[in-house]
């Protein structure tokens, strides 16, 4: 029988017994029965097997449980999450660490329309990594916000998206936002020859979703900003299937669910599981930022993004959190070519954003290890 296998960890109450544990989890996550309920026949198709547990430290054990494939279902995401981190997300001191992806289960998804390639050919950008800001910040008009993208644009940024906190307020309206803004953009690359991508935050009541996809068509955008964990999973899988756009996918609502001792491993939920769902590129803080998260959870992340998962395409990491301008020639060497740099807070303090965001798409080139196209 083809099995999804799942590693997890548990951290164990004095004189509980890991073996039992394990087994409970995965007695938790198929069937939801007590042993000798379900008939032997129907347990042998679909509970959850234990083949390891091992203590990896005092009180912590990893357990890897393999689920049969007929449990989740065909092509079905929600499924997929719910029997890796269904009812167990209610239990304390447990996590999800990786998953086993088996090829003939990766092969019913289509996980990011464009990916990396597909992203690099909107922006015009071969080798080098990308750069980004966003429009900040909350309470300016549609005007002001149009402004500060055609600087940006006109300072050779290759995407402007929204802030994920603009979504359809009244004094930025989501149809009045999104036409001016693109209308803008364009009027800048028009100007400089340049191929700026407005990606504005599409995040909002799942019901609208097909009305502002239709202002996106009328004002000729490309990208989105999508928030996996608010919007859904899939709802990102739909939106990858059939929008034709480049997916943005933005951290928030995702804090509590991968840190600690409970949650999903940060590599799984925003390297595979956001990839799976269809993200193009993926936001995450950089280390020494706003944000407690260190090098090595960027590089683990990244890693995901890059790595073979079946025959879906990579995506890029789109590193944030308060990276500071000043900071970033430091930063560029240490990860891959396909890496987005997300610069704001640092752009938007200088007197002139538009010779900020030169400088900033300037010192991408300049510094970056590898060969880079001509720039215009």
């Amino acid at each position: 029988m083809s099995r999804l296998r799942a590693r997890y960890e548990l951290r164990l109450a004095t004189g509980e017994s890991a073996e039992a544990r394990a087994l409970d989890l995965a007695r938790e996550q198929t069937v939801e029965l007590p042993a000798g309920v379900a008939a032997a026949e129907r347990e042998a198709a679909s509970v959850g097997v234990v083949e390891s547990v091992a203590e990896v430290a005092p009180g912590v054990h990893a357990a890897t449980i393999a689920y049969p494939l007929a449990a989740l279902g065909d092509a079905d995401l929600l499924q997929l999450v719910n029997v890796l981190w269904g009812n167990v997300s209610l239990q304390r001191d447990a996590r999800l660490l990786a998953v086993e992806w088996p090829r003939e289960l990766l092969a019913r998804f289509l996980g990011p329309a464009l990916g990396v390639a597909g992203l690099r050919a909107l922006c015009g950008v071969e080798r080098r990594p990308l750069t980004a800001t966003a429009l900040k910040p909350l309470g300016l008009a549609p005007r002001e916000l149009a402004r500060l993208a055609g600087e940006c644009a006109r300072g050779g940024i290759d995407l402007v998206k929204d802030d994920h906190g603009l979504a359809d307020q009244e004094w930025a309206p989501f149809r009045e936002r999104v036409l001016a803004v693109a209308g803008e953009i364009a009027r800048a690359n028009r100007a400089t020859g340049g191929r700026t991508l407005y990606v504005p935050n599409l995040t909002g009541p799942v019901d609208r979703l097909e009305e502002r996809l239709e202002t996106l068509r009328e004002a000729g955008v490309r990208a989105a900003l999508v928030a996996p964990l608010l919007v859904g999973l899939d709802a990102v899988r739909a939106l990858a299937a059939a929008s034709g756009l480049a997916l943005v996918a933005h951290p928030a609502f995702a804090g509590s669910l991968a840190g600690g001792t409970s949650g999903l491993a940060l590599e799984l939920l925003f390297g595979d599981l956001f990839r799976l769902a269809g993200a193009d590129a993926v936001v995450f803080p950089n280390a020494g930022g706003r944000f407690p998260f260190g090098y090595d959870d960027c590089r683990r992340i990244a890693g995901r993004l890059a790595a073979p998962l079946g025959e879906l395409a990579p995506s890029f990491l789109m590193l944030g959190g308060g990276i500071d301008a000043a900071r970033l020639a430091a930063w560029i060497p240490r990860y891959s070519a396909d890496t987005i740099w997300l610069v704001g807070g640092s752009l938007y303090a200088r007197a002139d954003l538009r010779s900020a965001a030169r400088e900033m798409a300037e010192l991408v080139r300049r510094v970056a290890p590898w060969p880079v196209e001509a720039t215009a």
